[in-house]
């Protein structure tokens, strides 16, 4: 078992954190109708123009509706014929006295109700007109599609997303970091942005959103606008950021001074008499090879930085004691 002298430390080190570049605007395309693809006409990382046939459904049943709707109007046009003739007839009739006024005003309400059919039967031909117009999948705006979730042959329903584009116009960094470190930023803060591949590639960004709520990885989303992108930083490249610290004190302790025995952070602390306790620990952020603490120690306090596995509460120990722990840094 290892145990070291812990002393405080300054933390105000540059963080550095990646992320990737991303479009600010990102729509999911689906068709407006359910059915069969027929035809797929792009794929992922084809650059599309606003309007252009990303993919077909199958159109013959739409064709079929189409087909009956236009025999229904045509059917309904001749009961309205016919139910003209038959009023003017009475129309004609009533002031000579050779039908009754029910008679007339039945062909009235006949001829008004084979018009309203008419209405009817027309709209529902025009909406099979453009529900046969939905078969073709068409890009919303210039982009690049950045996803495909459906194949030639299969079934699907409507507003089902097809596609994924990623607009043309301003793009994002996005990052996912530990809620500890998203704490220290504000949004219209700036940023240095680096390509990761080629960090003389560089630009400045501004922090546009930072989201309101931590994901299951216990990561919070941000975005920074790229200001004036290089050509280099094209959709999907890695991208690096940094964020200067708050100047503050803290104790760098190894991750393997952590014990995994309980539900919050705690390290084994080594008391005057050779005995060990548990010491619970606020966890301020995470660094490649240590943990940086902010509440839970004291300058000068004994800490079991390895071995301390096997340790219960209040026993004894023997150690091999070192005095500091000089190879982390926060």
């Amino acid at each position: 078992m290892v145990v070291a002298q812990v002393e405080p430390v300054s933390d105000s080190q540059r963080i550095p954190f990646t992320g990737d570049v991303q479009a600010r605007v990102q729509a999911p395309l689906g068709f407006r109708v359910s059915g069969k693809i027929s035809e797929r006409l792009a794929d992922v990382g084809d650059r599309v123009r606003e309007g252009q046939v990303l993919a077909r459904l199958d159109p013959q049943d739409l064709r079929n509706n189409l087909a009956a709707a236009q025999a229904q109007v045509a059917a309904q046009e001749a009961r309205a014929r016919l139910a003209r003739v038959d009023f003017e007839r009475q129309a004609a009739l009533l002031p000579k006295g050779y039908t009754s006024r029910s008679q007339y005003d039945q062909a009235q309400a006949t001829l008004d109700g084979a018009h309203s059919a008419l209405q009817t039967a027309t709209a529902q031909r025009d909406d099979a007109r453009k529900q046969l117009g939905y078969t073709e999948l068409r890009a919303s705006a210039t982009g690049v599609l950045t996803a495909r979730h459906a194949e030639a042959g299969q079934v699907v329903q409507a507003g089902a997303a097809i596609f994924d584009l990623a607009v043309s116009g301003e793009l994002d960094a996005v990052f996912d970091l530990y809620e500890s470190l998203s704490r220290q930023l504000q949004v219209g803060q700036r940023l240095p942005i680096s390509l990761q591949a080629r960090p003389e590639v560089t630009t400045q960004g501004r922090l546009r959103e930072i989201a309101p709520t931590v994901a299951s990885s216990g990561t919070v989303r941000i975005k920074v606008q790229l200001d004036q992108p290089p050509a280099a930083m094209t959709l999907g490249a890695v991208v690096n950021a940094q964020l200067v610290g708050a100047a503050g004190q803290g104790f760098a302790l190894p991750w393997t001074a952590l014990n995994g025995t309980t539900d919050q952070p705690a390290v084994w602390r080594l008391n005057d008499d050779g005995r060990v306790s548990l010491q619970p620990l606020r966890i301020e952020r995470y660094t490649r090879d240590s943990i940086i603490v902010s509440e839970g120690l004291k300058a000068g306090e004994r800490i079991v930085i390895a071995g301390g596995q096997a340790l219960s509460p209040n026993q004894k120990v023997e150690v091999a004691e070192r005095s500091a722990f000089d190879e982390v840094r926060p």
